[in-house]
């Protein structure tokens, strides 16, 4: 048995199941998780989204992207998962879009996924390769594959998508479950669902590249935030990530920054494919509201130092309210103040964050965020505390190699749930 500790330090191979594709703009656990592997020497296969809703047929975005997914999946399927990254090959599998729960759809798709990685894993000489999976759909892909542990890491209830067939990813997610060496969840309503089907569920809250985002806390000069920032008079309130209609509460945005016009919004990203909001056509109206479009993960914080507050109004729903949104550590460790919409996180203490549930409630959790001012250097390392990538997956790398069985996903007792 290999303890927690030679784990950790050991390089492996592995299969990651992603829901996200490796080259989108916003990179979250997926392509992360990928990347500190990698440069540990992990041999990672990267498997892009299977996709789990059905293109809109009015949206020529959607379908845009969905023939962009079937050339790839087609040139992987001929000529085998590229290395995009080192130690890191990009799988983009060939299926029928959304067709998880279709009896004639559903053993095409496993079949075609099950064949590349068998392929993929005997071409690099895999050996009992980690399974690390972020989704349901891929238990028949790896059924007959020599591996090591599964892991389950459940960042986002994805059943709640608007589109996707609820019973079928619950089912789905059930069997998984059923067979996870270990699970882990970002939220706490997420561990409650998961945790009844496997004991060895754990709860860790989504982290932070505190050495990149640290940056934003130094000073320099003028010129060390960018002229289009500089532009925009103070006090500047960030907002930055995909502008997702069924995520981003706009028409609170709408009001606060009608109701306080000596406020300067500044919102980074782009609105998510196949969407075009009107609620943020009218909010870019407004003079103090400043869209500046999708810029790198690398030049973030460049940005954020010019920033007072960084700003989570995320619209509650039932896939919102579990979500941890990965930029809540990146604004502490740049030195901002918080303010949040109630999410499930926030009803637990955090230093730095303020929460406000309306509008009026929201700019007064604004206008004392900007009375603190920004947090000091202690204050930002404080805040961040150990919520960084590699002391996370040091931790889940850990209870993964713990000597779990196979097969400890039979229900949990009562008092365990509880």
């Amino acid at each position: 048995m290999v303890d927690g500790k030679d784990a950790v330090s050991a390089a492996r191979d592995c299969v990651l199941f992603s829901t996200a594709d490796w080259d989108e703009p916003y990179w979250t656990n997926k392509q992360h998780t990928a990347s500190i592997l990698a440069a540990r020497g992990w041999r990672v296969l990267y498997v892009e989204s299977v996709g789990f809703r059905s293109p809109k047929v009015g949206s020529g975005r959607d379908w845009a992207r969905l023939w962009r997914r079937l050339w790839r999946g087609v040139q992987s399927l001929v000529l085998g998962p590229p290395r995009r990254a080192e130690n890191i090959w990009v799988l983009s599998p060939l299926m029928v879009p959304a067709g998880h729960h279709m009896p004639f759809v559903r053993p095409l798709n496993q079949a075609l996924l099950r064949f590349s990685v068998a392929r993929f894993a005997k071409s690099r000489r895999y050996k009992d390769p980690v399974v690390w999976t972020y989704h349901p759909y891929m238990l028949d892909a790896i059924a007959r594959l020599p591996r090591g542990p599964l892991v389950y890491h459940c960042v986002d209830d994805i059943a709640q998508i608007p589109g996707v067939d609820i019973k079928a990813f619950r089912a789905a997610q059930q069997a998984l479950l059923g067979q996870c060496e270990a699970v882990f969840t970002t939220a706490m309503s997420l561990k409650e669902t998961c945790l009844p089907f496997n004991r060895n569920t754990h709860f860790f809250g989504n982290v932070v590249d505190d050495a990149h985002f640290g940056t934003a806390r130094a000073d320099g000069p003028p010129d060390a935030i960018p002229a289009e920032l500089a532009a925009i008079p103070e006090p500047r309130l960030v907002y930055h990530g995909v502008l997702s209609d069924f995520k981003v509460d706009f028409p609170l945005l709408m009001q606060t920054a009608q109701a306080r016009p000596q406020w300067q919004w500044v919102i980074i990203g782009e609105e998510r494919e196949g969407q075009r909001s009107e609620l943020l056509a009218q909010l870019a109206r407004l003079p103090n509201v400043h869209l500046l479009g999708y810029r790198s993960y690398q030049s973030l914080p460049q940005y954020l130092r010019g920033m007072r507050v960084g700003v989570l109004p995320t619209l509650l729903n039932e896939y919102t309210r579990s979500m941890f949104p990965m930029k809540f550590y990146e604004y502490l460790a740049a030195g901002l103040p918080v303010v949040s919409t109630p999410l499930d996180f926030a009803k637990e203490p955090h230093t730095g964050l303020e929460v406000g549930g309306d509008a009026d409630a929201f700019i007064a959790a604004v206008e004392k965020q900007l009375a603190r001012g920004k947090l000091s250097a202690a204050e930002a390392v404080a805040a961040v505390g150990e919520n960084t990538w590699e002391r996370r997956l040091d931790k889940m790398l850990a209870i993964t190699f713990q000597g779990h069985a196979p097969g400890g996903g039979r229900p949990a007792s009562l008092d365990a749930v509880a």
